[in-house]
Order: structure tokens, then sequence, then C-alpha cells
């Protein structure tokens, strides 16, 4: 199985600079607001961000009651370009604290880095893409896996008139994610496709899809798809952006998927982003 990942990732990565050259190339460069909107630009990002998940599909598969996952968590993300003469590394490093009611268990989840490495040629202005490794670190037992992880993602966005757009992919082993699959599930984490869609509508305001992250259970052979809408609003300064916005998520696709599936999801975030030092 790992060497099938692999080969799709190595086509993922031919196939970006087909993807960057013919149908996301744009000419034009990003705005102040899609830029705040954008974590794979070449600019500091700090997010904080508050998620309450106080209601979980309560239904079967395979005859056993689905799991429930996390009442809430609060996350911290830091975005640190460094920009080099032929490239860019955004390493991007993400810390979560997980409350559960159902074990009466919580701690801090399994740390998420990866660096996303996007070569010159593959940036055109609007847009951008790259690929490069994941590492996931221990988390606390009961709301992670005491183990180190690791894995590979790829991003590719665009911006194009008030819309801005694109998806996030990532594959990683071992250290499970709670909100996926029950921890002792297994150690191929499920393939995740985080497709994302912006629409300006004026004065910093702007519509989106939310953090709808897709999951494939490569076990089970299953999808899980979230469905949500975010509203928000990005404060642009002299030299530095303030993103706040709320969101609200649920199940769409989730009916034999081995893992949970929420039925109402809330978050509240505020993120700074300034130029690149």
């Amino acid at each position: 199985m790992k060497q099938s990942l692999a080969k799709c990732l190595c086509g993922l990565a031919m196939l970006m600079p087909v993807l960057g050259s013919n149908a996301w190339a744009e000419e034009g460069a990003q705005d102040d607001v899609s830029k705040a909107l954008d974590s794979t630009a070449t600019q500091w990002s700090f997010q904080f961000a508050y998620q309450n998940m106080p209601n979980y599909k309560d239904d079967y598969v395979d005859g056993k009651q689905r799991p429930k996952g996390s009442d809430d968590f609060v996350q911290f993300r830091i975005v640190a370009p460094l920009a080099y003469e032929k490239f860019t590394i955004l390493p991007r490093l993400t810390f979560r604290h997980y409350e559960n009611s159902q074990t009466g268990k919580s701690g801090i989840g399994n740390t998420e880095l990866f660096g996303l490495i996007i070569p010159k040629s593959w940036d055109w202005g609007s847009g951008r893409m790259g690929l490069g490794p994941l590492i996931t670190a221990p988390g606390d037992s009961g709301v992670a896996k005491d183990e180190w992880g690791g894995g590979l993602a790829g991003a590719i966005v665009n911006t194009s008139g008030n819309w801005f757009y694109g998806f996030l992919l990532t594959q990683s082993w071992q250290a499970v994610d709670p909100e996926a699959l029950p921890p002792s599930k297994s150690n191929t984490n499920p393939l995740g496709i985080a497709p994302f869609l912006n629409y300006q509508l004026g004065g910093g305001w702007y519509v989106g899809n939310g953090d709808m992250i897709v999951r494939y259970d490569w076990d089970s052979k299953e999808f899980y798809m979230p469905i949500g809408v975010r509203f928000g609003k990005v404060f642009v300064g002299a030299k530095s952006s303030w993103n706040v916005y709320a969101e609200y998520q649920t199940s769409l696709i989730y009916d034999d998927y081995p893992g949970p599936a929420v039925e109402d999801s809330i978050r509240f975030n505020v993120t700074y982003t300034m130029p690149g030092l």
C-alpha cells in the first residue's frame, strides 16, 4: 500500500507543474485580502482558533455504534517562510489541545509540522503550488498516539478576481488524528483532501466553505466528507493583516465511514499575518 501511495504522490508532484502552467495560471498578483486568506503566501502567519463539536452522529457502522470524537479543541498554528533564490520553504507548525468528555481525557494532540517546498517556477503571482514532508510528534495518550509519524503534503492555490481557491493533500503514517479514526484502528492515516473556495464580498468581508477536510480510509475504503460555511473579515493594515472568521460545519457523506461524524461544529478564528522577515 505504501508503494502505491508513494507512486500516487509522485504522480501528483509531476502533475503540479502542468496544472500551474495551464489551467491554474493567470496573470496578475494577489491582493492584500487574498494574501491574508492564503497560508501558502510568503508571509508570517500566527493563528489562534477554538472549535466546539457539541454533537456527533449517533448511528451504527457494521453493527457497532459509531465512535464520538472530542468535544472541542484549541489550536495554535504558525507559518514561518524561508525564502531563497530559487525556492521558498513554508514550514507550518500546528498545536492542538483536545477535550473529550466521553472518555474523560484531555491533552495535547499529535503536533504536526510540514514544510511546503515551492520552486520559483511553481509560483505564478496569483497562486502557487508546492510539495513537502510532513512530520507528526507524539501527543498525550487518550487523545492522540504517543509516537512519531511521517508522510507528505502538497498544495495548489490560485486567485481569480474575487475568488480564491485550491486544495491541500496530506498522507501520513502512525500518530493517528483522533478526529479521523479511533486511535487503534490503523497505522495508515486516511488520505486528507482539503478543498477550499472563498469569495470576497467587498470591504474585506468574505464567505467560503471553511476547513472542509475530506478523508479516505484505506482500510475500509470509505469516504468521509463534511460540509460547512465560513464568514469572515480581513482587516488590512499598512504592514500586516488580521483575519477574523466564524464557521459552521456538519457531515455530508459518512454512512459507512468507521470514524466519528460531526453533527454540529462551530469554529472561531483569529489570524495575524505580516510580511516575511
